[in-house]
């Protein structure tokens, strides 16, 4: 290591000595036998290495602004606190380490705790103490940036600095002594939570486990992300080449170097602890990838009473788990049967081989031998019993998913065990995107508005536009918050994703919100409740009843009538198995007939196909076309005048018109000529072939012999627009259309005549049968028809609600 010269800098400072070279200010010397001093300080304006050594060189403004700084002034009196200590060498590591050589800069990281502890006294100046003692009590509001204590103890590299010399001095912002560690231990302990033992007498005089040592970093911070895992390196004995750059991926290659020096179960830990400061608050506790390592120390914190079991307790201590999972559980009642001892013996008998003791680190996962109870509910779920104890003396218990050939992280608060624990050899997933399926849930929440409905809060994480993504792996779980504050009325539509399966519910709460509400608490609740029933949710969504390669699209729709309102809620969800993710929520008048939410309901229609203004379904057709090359059903409707909007009653071909929605814009003041409501134009094949038909004896669809198609002279094509304007309108209109048909495209010809297909040959058509008579040729269109529903009945949605 390079040490500064106490007395050839003191001297230079004074102007005695012009030190002009950089042997005279450092000099490299064995940490191993030389005394030293060393400083640990909160980084501000510094002295670089190069300026520290080419200080005589420099023009005199120039060193004069160098002079001047905080972190020169810090360097001369360091200097001469080492002086009157009566050391000739001292170490800072903001002029003692060329960082413009990247090699001697990883040199002196993984150094830097060996460094430390071999230092006779470190000096720790802190810069934002001026009292001329050591703080007493928490002072919120004069270290208002750092946790109520002076900043350099949230610093993330000042962490080994406190433990590995063996002696501290604490200076304040003058220079004035005001204690050492040994004197302060017991403050120094309710600051850090470092036990005293590990503060007088270092990390070998208590039994430490990892989770406990990465807690005392979990409030620290670093100004590079990855400093907050190289400043560790040293406190778990291990070494790794610096990459500034790679993030948080830093922190991922320290556990895996601890794991391959360590068997230590509690590195695995990480987001288990009950007891901390957020215990109160509802979930969620991982919400990540499924890798089996932390994101960072933060996901430690509380974790200061971790201990580490031996193997040699550890079987005793699955027993007792076991017993009280018994007593305390009804779902573990059922699983000991009179084989408890027989199990017990087996679990020994592992623990006594070396297997259990052995890590194996590679690209596939690190291969463990854990105690595991398997999942009565899935197979691939199991529930790891580690060999660390929490705050209260319990065992840790970690929840795991396999996907594939390794097991990642999961969480779920429903296990239901199916044997009493087993040894398992695993392989851990330690890539963060490691089996993760990542789904996209496309939200359509438009028509809430129209009842004035607005989305009010997401819970627990932000997104504003209509898209969020869930993983697999992580339980995962969106709220949404809907209110109309003028009604008081308000609910929450959650997407989760769980055990592979997507799902949607929705909640309500009996308080009524209050105007200046600013939804937290309620989006907090709904949460709560819905993580709580996610298991149940997930497996209550309806599955689709027909084989895959069925011409049909599932939609589902849950209705839920708002307490003390006119107002239900409803949401409609796609068919997963098609990977249709989009949601639809949508409010409309109840009159009151349900309570809470209903179950799910479901409809068919045609894959595919135009897209319709709303919630509809297609009902009877006889001819297939192509519209805008979309394959289309369409029926026949010869010598009746259909008109674009008709709607009214069906039955046997005829269609009964009750009325037409063009018309009934204009009697609403609305304008059917505005752009929004223009039909569109659609392109048409011009041929048409005759649907099958039904099989009276086996009920299956036949063709009939393809001889002959129907060609259309000048096909004409228009349907009823499918934007958001309409679909709205026709919310509006929902009363009236409720239960009826609706006329929403209609092609029209001049003429049509019959093709033979076998020689493209012209060829009259046969009247009957569902072809056409010659008579109609004048006054023939064709015509798709749709029945609408009202809100609170099952329909198959194209597009949106109204």
């Amino acid at each position: 290591m390079k040490l500064l010269n106490v007395e050839v800098v003191l001297n230079r400072e004074k102007g005695i000595q012009q030190a002009e070279s950089e042997q005279d200010i450092l000099k490299e010397l064995d940490d191993e036998t030389e005394s030293y001093a060393i400083l640990s300080h909160r980084w501000g304006v510094e002295v670089t290495y190069k300026e520290m050594i080419g200080l005589m060189k420099m023009e005199d403004p120039k060193r004069e602004e160098v002079r001047k700084r905080n972190g020169y002034r810090k360097i001369i009196k360091c200097c001469e606190q080492a002086k009157k200590d009566g050391y000739k060498w001292l170490w800072i590591d903001t002029c003692c380490i060329d960082k413009r050589s990247s090699a001697e800069l990883s040199e002196a990281i993984n150094a830097m705790y060996r460094w430390y502890q071999n230092a006779q006294v470190c000096y720790a100046y802190l810069h934002d103490v001026e009292e001329s003692a050591f703080p007493t009590k928490r002072d919120d509001t004069k270290f208002d940036r750092s946790n109520g204590w002076p900043e350099w103890f949230m610093r993330g590299w000042t962490l080994q600095e406190l433990i590995a010399p063996k002696q501290v001095e604490f200076f304040n912002k003058g220079w004035v002594s005001i204690g050492n560690k040994q004197h302060l231990a017991p403050r120094l302990q309710d600051i850090t939570s470092i036990p005293r033992e590990v503060l007088m007498n270092g990390l070998a005089a208590k039994r430490l486990c990892v989770a406990q040592i990465m807690s005392w970093a979990a409030e620290r911070e670093t100004k590079r992300v990855e400093d907050r895992a190289y400043s560790l390196m040293g406190l778990f004995g291990v070494n790794m080449p610096m990459l500034y750059g790679e993030g948080k991926k830093a922190f991922q290659r320290l556990q895996l170097e601890i794991i391959r020096t360590s068997s230590d179960h509690s590195i695995f830990a990480w987001g288990t602890n009950p007891w901390g400061p957020e215990q109160w608050r509802p979930r969620p506790r991982i919400l990540r990838t499924g890798s089996v390592l932390a994101e960072d120390p933060s996901d430690f914190r509380d974790f200061c009473e971790f201990t580490k079991v031996e193997p040699n307790a550890f079987v005793d201590k699955v027993a007792e788990y076991m017993e009280r999972k018994q007593r305390d559980d009804p779902r573990y009642i059922d699983i000991h049967g009179s084989n408890r001892q027989a199990h017990r013996r087996k679990l020994r008998d592992v623990m006594d081989s070396q297997q259990f003791r052995t890590f194996t680190v590679s690209n596939a996962g690190i291969q463990v031998l854990l105690c595991v109870i398997p999942s009565r509910e899935s197979s691939s779920h199991v529930k790891a019993i580690l060999a660390c104890c929490s705050n209260d003396d319990n065992l840790v218990t970690i929840d795991l998913v396999s996907s594939g050939s390794s097991f990642s992280r999961t969480s779920t608060d429903f296990f239901f065990p199916a044997t009493y624990p087993e040894f398992k050899t695993l392989h851990l997933a330690h890539h963060q995107d490691t089996n993760e399926i990542r789904r996209e849930f496309v939200l359509d929440d438009k028509q809430a508005l129209y009842h004035g409905f607005t989305r009010q809060r997401t819970y627990p994480r932000e997104f504003t536009r209509d898209t969020v993504t869930l993983s697999s792996l992580t339980d995962d779980l969106v709220v949404i918050v809907y209110a109309n504050n003028d009604a008081r009325s308000a609910f929450a539509v959650g997407l989760g994703y769980y055990l592979g399966q997507g799902w949607v519910h929705i909640v309500y709460d009996d308080r009524s919100p209050t105007p200046e509400e600013d939804w937290t608490d309620f989006s907090r609740r709904a949460y709560d409740r819905m993580w709580k029933t996610r298991t149940k949710c997930a497996q209550s969504m309806p599955k689709h009843e027909h084989e895959p390669y069925e011409c049909h699209d599932d939609h589902f729709t849950k209705h839920a009538h708002l307490p003390r309102s006119i107002w239900a809620a409803r949401v409609v969800w796609g068919r997963w198995e098609m990977d249709n993710f989009k949601v639809t929520v949508d409010v409309e008048q109840c009159p009151g007939c349900c309570d809470g939410p209903c179950g799910w309901m479901s409809t068919l229609n045609d894959r595919g196909g135009l897209s319709m203004p709303g919630l509809m379904s297609t009902v009877s057709w006889s001819y297939p076309l192509d519209l805008d090359g979309w394959w289309t059903q369409l029926d026949e409707c010869p010598g009746q005048r259909i008109a674009l909007g008709d709607y009214g009653d069906y039955s046997d071909g005829i269609l009964i018109c009750t009325g037409n929605i063009f018309d009934d814009m204009r009697t609403l003041g609305i304008d059917p000529g505005n752009a929004a409501y223009c039909p569109t134009v659609s392109d048409v094949s011009g041929i048409i072939w005759p649907s099958p038909v039904n099989d009276p004896i086996t009920d299956d669809r036949t063709k009939p012999p393809l001889t002959a198609c129907v060609a259309l002279h000048q096909p004409k094509g228009i349907s009823l627009p499918a934007n958001e304007h309409f679909v709205l309108l026709l919310k509006a209109l929902s009363t009236r259309l409720s239960g009826k048909h609706l006329v929403t495209t209609i092609i029209q010809c001049s003429d049509f005549y019959g093709v033979d297909i076998r020689n493209g040959q012209r060829r009259n058509l046969i009247s009957g049968a569902g072809e056409f008579s010659a008579n109609d040729r004048a006054s023939l269109t064709f015509w798709l028809w749709i029945q609408t529903q009202h809100q609170t009945t099952v329909t198959t949605p194209q597009k949106q609600g109204f």
